[in-house]
């Protein structure tokens, strides 16, 4: 048997190869795509980006880690002090919120220029239920703001270690 045989078609004789009809959904995504194309490459030709980077919310990274006896989230939260961060625990939910302001000055002999952005953030992070709420611990420093918070002592006793072995 070879591949001709099993190929629906044949090629070079009577019947001819079925040919892929447009519909006019594809068309209208297809035109759509295009506009979408011609009005992104117009505004970064001009460096015009209104709905860019220049309006882009502002959202920390964030690391979690889990050893025997806490959770500890990490955020980098740069030009920011302690005072525009909010840190609540809601139903095993770990929320980081607040207000990033920045503000720039730069005065030239023949010019002057100032740029201010503001921008809120908010991060839910959920947590297990074998958190001791009374004794989290916030720390910042430097732009990075450390949260330890504590398991229970049930939990920690529930940590069980399994041997790997080899072969």
């Amino acid at each position: 048997m070879t591949i001709k045989n099993l190929v629906p078609w044949k090629w070079g004789e009577e019947e001819q190869v079925p040919a892929k009809r447009t519909q006019p959904e594809d068309t209208l995504l297809s035109l759509h795509n295009d506009i979408d194309r011609l009005f992104d490459s117009f505004f970064r030709g001009f460096d015009l980006a209104p709905f860019g980077e220049s309006f882009s919310t502002f959202s920390p990274n964030i690391d979690v880690k889990e050893n025997d006896h806490n959770y500890q989230v990490t955020a980098e939260l740069p030009g920011m002090d302690e005072n525009d961060i909010n840190l609540t625990l809601d139903n095993n939910i770990l929320t980081i919120s607040g207000e990033k302001k920045q503000e720039t000055e730069d005065k030239g002999q023949n010019y002057y220029r100032t740029e201010r952005s503001y921008g809120s953030f908010q991060r839910c992070i959920s947590l297990p239920p074998n958190i001791e709420a009374d004794k989290i611990d916030a720390n910042f420093n430097k732009g990075i703001l450390t949260v330890t918070l504590p398991k229970t002592a049930k939990a920690q006793k529930h940590v069980k270690r399994i041997p790997v072995k080899t072969g």
